[in-house]
């Protein structure tokens, strides 16, 4: 029997370690059968490239800066040098300067916080409508967020900014929706990724989840547990479900004080 997501084509957008959340969906979605293209830009691209050689099947990669017109631009005809279509779309891209975490909340400007909701929330519509030509009904578009419903210790500018992404995934399902296309999200349990491990203070947090969660929570085995989530979104199983964040924590969102 082929995965359940046997045949279909994913972009997986923001994969630098294979410690990252986007390597695990990655991995997840190739042994179920799909066809991975994932991307990164800059400095960051010659370890994505060594990086992608630890998965499954050695995936294409494209060069995408989100906050690159001219990338975004040209991304449907970079992909259609690899794949014919796309039935999938994982955004797994968050970005904070320095002086809009740590506690910094207070003092920081507003060019650093615009560059978190750029990064981090806006382009979620804009890699979303660059990917668009390549995409028909019965596609799924995923993004991965940290609850945004609460103030986190050190978190500051970026917890903001998923705040504006779980907005945005809410109304770019409203307008995608009668194109047959579908948006949602994922809220995992805190994570050791290097982008985790770049936030001052972090470790105020870091514990809570695997103290609370009531089917526990590892921060570095749980990863694939939330790329079995965003794959599962991806196929056609969450075929009428959009507008949703599905908590992959452990249980730890559900639980009080």
């Amino acid at each position: 029997m082929g995965g359940i997501l046997e045949g279909k084509r994913i972009l997986v957008a923001g994969v630098t370690m294979d410690t990252s959340l986007g390597f695990a969906v990655a991995k997840v979605a190739q042994e179920q059968g799909a066809q991975v293209v994932i991307t990164n830009f800059g400095r960051a691209l010659a370890i994505t490239r060594r990086i992608a050689k630890r998965l499954p099947v050695e995936p294409a990669i494209i060069e995408l800066d989100v906050t690159n017109d001219e990338h975004l631009a040209g991304l449907a005809d970079s992909l259609r040098t690899h794949v014919d279509g796309l039935d999938g779309v994982v955004h797994s891209i968050a970005f904070a300067p320095q002086e809009a975490l740590g506690g910094n909340f207070l003092n920081t400007s507003y060019a650093d916080a615009a560059t978190a909701f750029h990064v981090s929330a806006y382009s979620l519509k804009s890699l979303t409508t660059a990917a668009l030509p390549l995409m028909g009904a019965g596609s799924s578009v995923v993004g991965l967020t940290f609850d945004a419903t609460v103030a986190w210790p050190a978190y500051d500018w970026m917890g903001v900014a998923k705040a504006g992404l779980e907005s945005c995934a809410r109304y770019l399902a409203r307008d995608l929706g009668p194109k047959g296309i579908r948006v949602n999200l994922v809220s995992a349990g805190y994570t050791k990724t290097i982008a985790a491990k770049g936030i001052p203070g972090i470790e105020q947090v870091e514990g809570i989840w695997g103290e609370r969660a009531p089917l526990g929570w590892d921060p570095d085995a749980d990863r694939e547990a939330t790329g079995r989530a965003c794959v599962a979104l991806l196929s056609d199983f969450f075929g009428k479900t959009t507008g949703e964040i599905v908590h992959v924590d452990g249980g730890y969102h559900a639980m009080g004080v």
